[in-house]
């Protein structure tokens, strides 16, 4: 069987890798990505994380939009008996899902219907689950409804972030859909039809939602923050009233939260009715209101800073009585 693989960033690496290397007739014969872009404050081209991959694997690349006559003349090249498609970053369009035989078949990082969209990852971690999975199913014209070929499930763990999750889900990934196409290729699966119904959507999230909230109870911010971690990072604006901050006093700092964990231990530093946002430090703490329990900061990194442990930071940064974060 031969496959054309599609997609983009870090969690479609080891999906490639698994489909690289299954043999049992199963050949990788061209990737599809998404052009190269600007990274980094230089600006410069870089490939996709896939794209470098595929030049590792020594697999040819397409970079042709799937609704251009290289796309098609590719496809015409390399004759892909069937697709894989791993967070390609584009819609596919009819024309497109027409010319593979046996059709493009998607792997999903949620357990379909549940969490259709960008970021089933994220969202389902913010939404508090405690079980999620991923799925193989069969793209279509809608948004990630198409036929189910095959499910796995995870639990999500209690301090885990979208990232972490991310990459277990990969891994796992990989063997669920080498599996799925292997049994379409020997016609021992069948589609099954996702149920009608409303379910929770995954839309993208973008960096003005990442904004931390504090008046909230102290697991609903946890839930944010790693919900939101790496990207687009969990942040808030620091205001931290000193002789020397004079930009802390204008407007705040911008303050990614990188770790954090609610504090509901009987730490006799801990601080009793922390006002949402108010920050309060020990020689080895460092907490932020909620509407609950204290959120205790483990990792920060400031705007124009390195990443570091909390307390190192808060030393560093010196303070006010009545800084708070918002």
């Amino acid at each position: 069987m031969r496959i054309l693989f599609a997609g983009t960033p870090e969690a479609a690496i080891k999906p490639l890798q698994a489909l690289a290397s299954a043999g049992g007739g199963m050949e990788v014969v061209a990737v599809l990505t998404r052009p190269d872009a600007p990274q980094g404050r230089g600006c410069r081209l870089a490939p996709s994380p896939v794209k470098a991959a595929a030049m590792e694997l020594g697999l040819p690349v397409i970079e042709d939009k799937p609704t251009s006559d290289g796309f098609f003349e590719a496809v015409e090249r390399f004759k892909p008996d069937i697709a894989a498609v791993v967070a390609y970053g584009s819609i596919l369009r009819q024309p497109a899902l027409d010319a593979v035989p046996l059709g493009w078949f998607n792997l999903h990082f949620s357990l379909l219907p549940q969490y259709r969209g960008a970021a089933p990852v994220q969202r389902a971690i913010w939404a508090g689950e405690t079980v999620t999975g991923a799925t193989v199913f069969k793209i279509g014209p809608g948004l990630d409804n198409g036929p189910v070929a095959a499910q796995s499930t995870v639990e999500i763990g209690a301090h885990e972030t979208s990232g972490e999750l991310l990459g277990r889900l990969s891994e796992d990934g990989s063997n669920l859909l080498c599996a799925a196409l292997k049994g379409i290729a020997d016609g021992h699966l069948a589609l099954v039809k996702q149920p009608e119904g409303v379910f929770e959507p995954a839309p993208k999230i973008h960096p003005d939602d990442a904004r931390i909230r504090f008046d909230v109870p102290a697991f609903a911010a946890d839930r944010q923050i790693r919900a939101c971690t790496p990207e687009p990072g969990a942040w808030c604006l620091l205001h931290n009233r000193t002789e020397t901050d004079a930009q802390g006093a204008e407007g705040g700092i911008k303050l990614t939260v990188v770790r954090a964990h609610p504090d509901m231990s009987d730490d006799p530093q801990k601080p009793a009715g922390l006002r949402p946002g108010m920050i309060a430090v020990s020689k080895k703490h460092v907490w932020i209101g909620t509407l609950t329990d204290p959120l205790e900061l483990d990792q920060v990194k400031q705007q124009g800073k390195k990443q570091m442990a909390a307390a190192d930071w808060a030393r560093g940064a010196r303070l006010s009585e009545g800084a708070y974060c918002d």
